[in-house]
């Protein structure tokens, strides 16, 4: 293109910006089915499926992650967390979980306890805010237990035993007596296969939960050692050593046979196996739980592990397969990691929002 030509263009190009801002009727753009206002944004016309809607198991819960490992915090107070739980409503969640009370030296509550152990003050009591609003919008609350870090650091899972003997009986003298939404507790150590002292923690912790709280319900969300279950500190976003099908429903027999007496349901993490696998590990998953007597959930991730980016809202129809297959096995109950940053209308990330239109719209959610 000449350089005369190409000033024209570009002047050209300039004048239309400023016209579609300044006069943007030229270009159909203020008609009302094209304004989105904060009152409309969400009930615009939606798109046109070419796939039968609703066919996926509808999530019901959500983790509630305010003491991060690798998501970043969005800072709200109780308005923006009140709003969060009006949204969550909306689409049938009647399940909040806190996926941990603390993390290292973090807390959400002030601990006596950790706070006797060098943990740090929090600004604000999070566990009483969120089974105060759990209670507004008749939600169940579940309490996750604490993670010293020790067992990252070590990949012995039974050094969080001792800390959270005490913290389960702070938390129920705290708060379960007081709150009715309080109505489960999580087992936070994630594991996945033979992870040492893993059997022995998950009863210890789960039978002191149902011994405090008059049998209150336990579960445990860990991952499946797919090809995708990589580091989240990593590059590679697939490794090669994943486990079989066979090899998947062998470990994981032995350890419901170790725990199934105190641990009410397992929702297994869905995202770190590829989409054509979902259906042969949905059925050893189900197959397992109802031998054992357990419930068994999924943890449907609405984050991508995908992408080198980590970690961005997943893509809509990633999400519809994975609750597509969750709904042909059979599960009991899906929830996800997590609602507030990856499918939220007030989400730090914009796609959030998207997500929760196309997830409205698949189910037919007005």
């Amino acid at each position: 293109m000449e350089t005369n030509d190409r000033r024209d263009f570009l002047k050209k190009a300039a004048l239309a910006g400023v016209s579609a801002l300044v006069a943007p009727s030229l270009f159909g753009l203020d008609t009302p089915e094209n304004v989105a206002s904060p009152a409309n944004s969400h009930v615009l016309s939606g798109s046109k499926l070419i796939v039968p809607p609703n066919k996926g198991l509808k999530i019901s819960g959500t983790f509630l992650d305010e003491i991060s490992h690798d998501i970043p915090h969005q800072n709200w107070g109780e308005k923006e967390w009140d709003l969060d739980f009006q949204h969550m409503k909306n689409i049938g969640i009647d399940t909040v979980i806190l996926i941990r009370s603390g993390y290292r030296k973090f807390m959400t509550y002030p601990s006596k306890y950790l706070l006797g152990k060098g943990c740090y003050m929090p600004s604000v009591d999070l566990v009483d805010m969120y089974l105060r609003l759990a209670e507004k919008y008749g939600m169940k609350f579940y309490f996750g237990l604490y993670d010293s870090g020790k067992y990252w650091d070590t990949g012995d899972l039974s050094w969080e035993i001792e800390d959270n003997k005490y913290v389960i009986d702070e938390v129920w003298k705290n708060y379960g007596e007081k709150y009715k939404s309080f109505g489960g507790w999580y087992i936070s150590g994630e594991i996945s296969r033979k992870t040492k002292g893993a059997i022995g923690a998950f009863h210890a912790m789960g039978k002191q939960c149902k011994d405090v709280s008059g049998g209150l319900p336990t579960f445990i969300s860990p991952w499946i050692d797919g090809k995708k279950a990589v580091m989240a500190s990593g590059s590679k976003l697939t490794k090669t050593d994943a486990v079989s099908v066979q090899e998947h429903e062998k470990e994981w027999g032995e350890i419901f046979s170790g725990i199934s007496d105190v641990v009410d349901a397992c929702a297994f993490q869905d995202g770190q196996i590829d989409y054509d696998e979902l259906d042969a590990f949905f059925e050893v998953n189900k197959k397992l739980a109802d031998k054992y007597g357990m419930q068994c959930w999924t943890n449907a991730e609405s984050f991508d592990r995908d992408m080198p980016i980590k970690f961005l809202p997943i893509k809509f129809d990633k999400l519809r397969m994975k609750l597509e297959a969750a709904k042909r096995a059979g599960y009991d109950k899906a929830i996800t990691f997590e609602f507030s940053h990856f499918m939220s209308p007030q989400s730090a990330y914009l796609q959030a929002g998207h997500l929760y239109d196309r997830y409205k719209e698949y189910f037919q959610i007005k």
